[in-house]
């Protein structure tokens, strides 16, 4: 098998069809998607690379990228991906983790030579819309190269975690994991050829293809989605038809305050970060299908859910956490005793069951499935990260740990408190979590963000400059999280990629100086 056969049936089927639609306005068919890749896949093959070969991809978000990489799965070889924008000592490590033996860039990611060893030592160049010295020119491939076959467990996708928290992870996607992945993406998105998409999230532009979906490139600098441009974005979405999307919550908001935005859109999907009630109560307001997706970089999806019910909205408020929903068909959900840092296993099949928690117990949420990525290269993280449990055919499986805090309730829909190294206990026994309260304090009170930080004194940090009756406000809608301290914060240390997930460390150094 080969991923990329999914998108040459989608060639095949609707050849005429546009499969991409960049920024900038570029229009590709999926007849020319398969030709470019074909053409790209000979260009590689006559550089002498081989399949299992690794091409690192350093090309902007756009249709070229989308061609290369249909170009380098085609050729069989292995889809280097990082982001060069965490520095060059992060570029450096994944390069030395797995060592590239060709680099496709832009002439601007080609200066990278100049500053990274890693990349200066790799031994075949091209380069894509432009020129770059000692660099073959990207697209001179006249001969067609037919699809490679790869066995399932090939490897096809290298992509790295922020290291952010330590050294950078590689995750390593199959063949047959892709394939799964189109599925459970396909099923929870409910994708459909005809379809018009924009595409904000790259994990999902690959299933778009597989789905003869026609995907639109969002004009935006996706990189910050909390300050997109959303009329900018909504002329765009007007101009090409878009019906659908699938965005981080920081971006949906940018377009729900565009007046318009969203006219004709039949669907959206908000995933990637937190999708509090409020916000997705006013964008089902807007569209006719709304729905928080739920999932993490080594298994997307987990869980989706439609808009919550008055009954869910009170719960979040009484610090019942985030309903994340009902576990996708194509994924095993377990919820078992929180053990951060703490490696877990092997297990005997009898063992593993008997570590599930009941209904309404908060524990950590572990994952296993086929679109599951089973581990890291060389096993680096995976004492801490995977979980072995026997199988009862004498077999063995990996089970993923998301490192995320929640339970189930009696209907059997997952529920979500926040990370599960963030919780600590309260005097009492309790343990609370930083995103039951922030959950609880939007949805009673309307402060918009706030995280607890755990130490000497139970710290919660609002961002609510100039709100004099802010420790009233707050005492008296989390009572039981036993705040011992409050302090009002201009902004909290978020990533750039969903403007969600807290940089603790550097939030702790600012309570610190107050």
């Amino acid at each position: 098998m080969n991923v990329v056969s999914l998108f040459r049936a989608q060639a095949e089927a609707r050849p005429g069809a546009d499969a991409l639609v960049g920024a900038d306005g570029r229009r590709v068919t999926y007849a020319a998607l398969e030709r470019a890749a074909a053409r790209g896949a000979a260009q590689l093959a006559a550089s002498g690379l081989r399949p299992g070969d690794a091409v690192l991809l350093l090309v902007p978000v756009s249709v070229a990228l989308y061609e290369a990489l249909a170009a380098v799965l085609r050729a069989g070889c292995v889809a280097v991906v990082l982001d060069p924008g965490a520095g060059r000592d992060h570029v450096e490590r994944c390069c030395r983790m797995r060592p590239p033996d060709a680099f496709l860039g832009s002439p601007k990611a080609h200066l990278l030579r100049a500053l990274v060893p890693g990349v200066r030592h790799i031994p075949r160049r091209f380069v894509a819309g432009g020129w770059a010295p000692g660099a073959e020119r990207w697209g001179r491939g006249e001969a067609e190269t037919p699809v490679t076959p790869r066995a399932e467990n090939d490897p096809a996708l290298l992509t790295f975690t922020s290291g952010t928290t330590g050294a950078p992870r590689a995750a390593v996607r199959t063949h047959g994991l892709l394939a799964a992945q189109h599925a459970a993406l396909a099923e929870a998105l409910a994708l459909a050829p005809g379809q018009v998409d924009l595409a904000t999230l790259p994990v999902v532009v690959l299933a778009m293809l597989a789905s003869g979906v026609t995907t639109v490139l969002a004009d935006a600098d996706l990189r910050r989605p909390g300050d997109v441009d959303g009329a900018r974005l909504a002329r765009q979405i007007a101009r090409e038809g878009v019906t659908r999307m699938a965005a981080s919550p920081a971006l949906v908001e940018r377009l729900l305050d565009a007046p318009g935005a969203l006219v004709g859109m039949r669907r959206v999907d908000a995933g990637g970060a937190p999708v509090f009630p409020d916000l997705h109560a006013r964008l089902a307001a807007a569209v006719p299908e709304a729905v928080a997706v739920y999932g993490s970089t080594e298994a997307e999806p987990i869980a989706h859910a439609g808009p919550p019910s008055d009954a869910d909205r009170a719960r979040t408020a009484a610090g019942g956490g985030l309903l994340a929903g009902t576990p996708v068909p194509q994924v095993r959900v377990q919820v078992v005793r929180a053990r951060p840092g703490e490696p877990l296993g092997p297990y005997a099949p009898e063992a593993w069951a008997d570590e599930a928690l009941p209904a309404g117990v908060v524990g950590e949420i572990v994952v296993a499935g086929a679109h599951v990525v089973p581990g890291y290269l060389g096993g680096e993280g995976d004492a801490e990260a995977k979980i072995t449990v026997g199988t009862p055919d004498g077999g063995t499986e990996r089970w993923h740990r998301t490192g995320d805090a929640g339970a189930f309730d009696a209907d059997g829909r997952l529920w979500l408190a926040g990370r599960a190294a963030h919780g600590a206990a309260l005097p009492d026994g309790r343990v609370v979590y930083p995103l039951q309260v922030e959950a609880a304090l939007r949805e009673a009170t309307g402060l918009r963000a706030a995280f607890l930080v755990h130490g000497e004194r139970r710290t919660l940090a609002v961002v609510a400059l100039g709100d004099p009756g802010l420790a009233a406000r707050v005492t008296g809608a989390v009572p039981w999280a036993a705040v011992e301290r409050i302090v009002a914060v201009e902004a909290l240390p978020v990533d750039r990629r969903h403007n969600a997930k807290v940089d603790v460390a550097a939030l702790r150094a600012t309570l610190d100086g107050r």
